[in-house]
């Protein structure tokens, strides 16, 4: 494993002592991430996001970092480590930014990612902008991705060292200034999670053994389609086949994704027996399409919204692309024209639904992130 010291990215200046804001959520990584600042030299102060202005209305039990268990696991992390440490309420700016924005896009028949979203208006706007009004250089987090300083003395965003943790995807949507004062401790690290939980260990840190997050914080009992029916209400419309034919019904197009397979409940069964996905998602008359796996393949999008990490590419270029959180490099091509990014896939992808992102890299270097807004299929629907 690195040495903690040596694992420090090279962002703001790594050479200095500096004055760093640590975002603790009350999980391990965050923690260890704090940690390692601190004993890097670095005077830290923890800070815990009180995002919901009722926390008890957040998911309960070691599962995310919006509960008042968090709060508490993050404060007392901070006082085994010996950095002053804080709560702000960002209560309203993260309901107007990540949820109202969330709700927003599934209504309008789009897939959004949340956790960029926050890590864009939260954690690297809100935070960061009151972080450097009170006179902190940096913003830690336990993210895993790195900041190195390019040949051209401008910084990067680089993928972790080690690509099974990575979470640049995420951190697409940072622009340079925000990369400036972006410290991640962990980026540099290779080593299991069970090794970051054993570090933890070592450090004497409760939160060592807590399970991680892999829901969305705000949706309390993980029921997507009934946070969204809470909020939009229901309205009964049809599910079409790619010919026009009704198939079956539903309760809300908001409630369903490109790609979605399970839960269609159709009352007809293809004439070739296969499953069927979700093809498209039509808000305006409340419609879903399904058809078969290979109408799903994608040759081209359109993304708008581009957020460059760095200077922005001029002309077409050759890249990889990622298109979820977790997902596989797939190479393209693409261009910026008149301000929209046009991708052009090397070979048909599935899945593809508006509203994600869409992240290019040039090696392990993150290029930028923009949202999808159109795709081009391979295949036409009939009819």
């Amino acid at each position: 494993m690195t040495d903690s010291t040596a694992a420090l990215p090279t962002g703001p200046s790594p050479d200095r002592r500096l004055r760093v804001l640590a975002a603790m959520s009350g999980g391990v990584d965050s923690a260890v991430a704090a940690a390692r600042a601190a004993e890097a030299g670095h005077d830290v102060t923890g800070v815990h996001l009180a995002l919901s202005a009722n926390p008890q209305s957040f998911r309960t039990g070691a599962r995310g970092c919006c509960t008042l268990e968090d709060s508490r696991d993050a404060r007392r992390a901070a006082d085994v480590i010996g950095i002053p440490f804080y709560v702000w309420d960002l209560a309203e700016r993260f309901k107007a930014d990540v949820v109202e924005d969330f709700v927003a896009e599934y209504e309008a028949g789009r897939t959004p990612n949340p956790c960029l979203r926050c890590n864009e208006k939260i954690k690297f706007a809100a935070l960061l902008d009151k972080a450097l009004a009170l006179g902190f250089d940096a913003v830690c987090t336990g993210h895993y991705a790195t900041v190195v300083v390019g040949a051209d003395g401008n910084r990067e965003l680089h993928r972790a060292s080690d690509a099974a943790k990575d979470q640049s995807y995420v951190l697409g949507v940072l622009d340079e200034r925000q990369l400036a004062h972006a410290m991640f401790p962990l980026g540099d690290t290779r080593a299991t999670k069970e090794e970051i939980r054993a570090e933890a260990e070592r450090r004497g840190l409760a939160v060592a053994k807590k399970p991680d997050s892999h829901d969305i914080c705000f949706i309390a009992d993980g029921d997507t389609q009934g946070f969204l029916a809470g909020h939009l209400g229901t309205a009964e419309g049809d599910i079409l086949d790619e010919t026009g034919e009704r198939v079956g019904t539903h309760t809300g197009a908001y409630g369903y994704t490109v790609g979605q397979r399970k839960g269609l409940r159709l009352g007809h069964p293809a004439p070739d027996g296969k499953p069927r996905y979700v093809l498209d998602i039509s808000p305006v008359d409340n419609t879903v399409t399904v058809g078969p796996a290979e109408a799903l393949d994608v040759t081209a999008l359109t993304a708008i919204r581009p957020r460059w990490c760095g200077t922005p590419p001029a002309g077409p270029g050759a890249y990889t692309a990622q298109l979820r959180a977790h997902g596989a490099e797939t190479p393209v091509t693409a261009e910026l024209a008149d301000g929209e990014l046009r991708v052009a896939f090397a070979a048909p992808v599935r899945g593809v639904a508006p509203g994600q992102a869409v992240v290019l890299y040039d090696g392990t270097r993150v290029v930028g992130s923009a949202t999808i807004a159109t795709t081009t299929r391979a295949v036409r629907a009939r009819g």
